[in-house]
């Protein structure tokens, strides 16, 4: 009988945790702690309301592009207001203010809206934020207390590129790492260089880490090359050309089993890589995925992603193509130079007008589950889905949570 009980107990104790799904733990950077646009979250349902999704919160942020972070109960983001820019800290739960920090800074709105492009990167009691003109913030996440901060202009020696300063923190051990005209590291404690690489045209990704044997590899995509270096001491692997017509190549490489994939629009297209021998080999280029500024998601061998221009509106098509080949599996046309996630084999796509669509994230064609308006005005900021909430913003700075059902 005792043993009984106890296998009953355990059947108790384990059915909560069925019944209530797979909950995250945190969302704290660009692109999520994976750093590859997915969560595996379960718990909720696509059965969305015809009216359209409950609005929980929303708060004004003002202009900008910086997606959120989320980890204990805590929010992150940032924005634009009139000459100075905002480091904001809310309840995730309901929006209150918890803290923010602000400083002048130029809107640098260059045939776009402006405001701030980076995401801010929790890790353990601080955060980490980068300004649009370089400004680099290392916070306390509880008061908001400034722990150190670096001007990138002045300490990299370098100018302000044409769309300012987009590169959203990479931490890896007690390394902080961005692409700012030069690939950098800093202590991230100290706040102290620890090392920059030559200079070179910046891009307005950020980077991403390839394990290599015994070697950690720092991956970047600037508006010149691919470009490979080694954790250690920032000297260069190996860099492969990779230019944009109009310098601006803005996406974040995606590193899976020893490849390397990059998307560029403005015709230029997507590529894969492997190293080999220290030397970057292209396995296959083609222009049927061209990511204008949001990222392509890789899930389960097929990337998910849009190809072409945001001034071509329309035209440009949600594409889900073979990783491995290279392949276009099948395409679909409606929702504009629109962002996306995946979350639990779906996809959760923000449209550049404000509708957020589900659809199965499955190389079987297009398959739409449901939708529901979200935003108005631009959109072109990629949506968060955490604890069965979405947050999503739009390049004025509005910023909503939605509950799903």
């Amino acid at each position: 009988m005792p043993h009984r009980l106890l296998a009953f107990a355990l059947i108790l104790a384990i059915l909560p945790a069925v019944a209530c799904g797979q909950k995250p733990q945190a969302w704290p950077c660009w692109m999520g702690a994976n750093h590859d646009g997915v969560s595996a979250e379960t718990g909720w349902s696509s059965d969305w309301p015809e009216s359209g999704l409950e609005q929980v919160w929303s708060r004004e942020l003002g202009i900008g592009f910086s997606s959120v972070s989320i980890a204990d109960g805590r929010l992150y983001s940032m924005g634009h207001v009139e000459g100075e820019e905002f480091v904001y800290c809310f309840d995730a739960a309901t929006g209150k203010e918890i803290w923010t920090h602000k400083y002048p800074c130029a809107l640098v709105d260059v045939l776009y809206e402006g405001g701030p492009g980076a995401t801010p990167t929790i890790d353990g009691t601080r955060v980490y934020t980068l300004g649009k003109e370089g400004q680099l913030f290392c916070f306390d996440t509880a008061s908001g207390e400034v722990q150190w901060q670096r001007d990138l202009q002045a300490d990299l020696d370098v100018t302000l590129p044409e769309w300012g300063f987009n590169s959203s923190p990479y931490i890896l051990g007690d390394q902080l790492l961005l692409e700012a005209g030069r690939v950098v590291s800093y202590n991230k404690r100290s706040g102290e260089k620890i090392w920059q690489s030559e200079q070179h045209q910046a891009g307005y990704g950020s980077v991403a880490l390839l394990s290599d044997d015994d070697r950690q590899l720092i991956v970047s995509l600037d508006s010149e090359s691919l470009r490979i270096s080694d954790a250690a001491d920032g000297s260069q692997v190996d860099a492969f050309p990779w230019k944009s017509p109009f310098r601006t190549n803005s996406t974040t490489p995606i590193v899976s089993d020893g490849t390397i994939y990059v998307s560029t629009g403005y015709n230029v297209g997507c590529g894969l890589f492997e190293l080999k021998d220290d030397k970057l080999e292209l396995v296959y280029s083609n222009r049927f995925m061209r990511n204008h500024f949001n990222n392509s998601i890789l899930y389960d061998g097929h990337l998910y992603g849009f190809d072409g221009n945001s001034n071509l509106g329309r035209v440009v098509h949600l594409v889900c193509m073979d990783h491995a080949t290279g392949e276009v599996v099948w395409k679909h046309r409606g929702l504009g130079c629109g962002s996306l996630m995946i979350v639990d084999g779906k996809l959760l796509v923000l449209s550049d007008e404000g509708e957020l669509v589900l659809a199965n994230a499955t190389p079987e064609g297009y398959q739409e589950i449901a939708s529901s308006p979200l935003l108005e005005g631009r959109c072109w900021t990629v949506p968060v889905f955490f604890g069965g909430r979405v947050y999503a913003r739009n390049a004025a700075g509005t910023l909503v949570c939605a509950k799903l059902p």
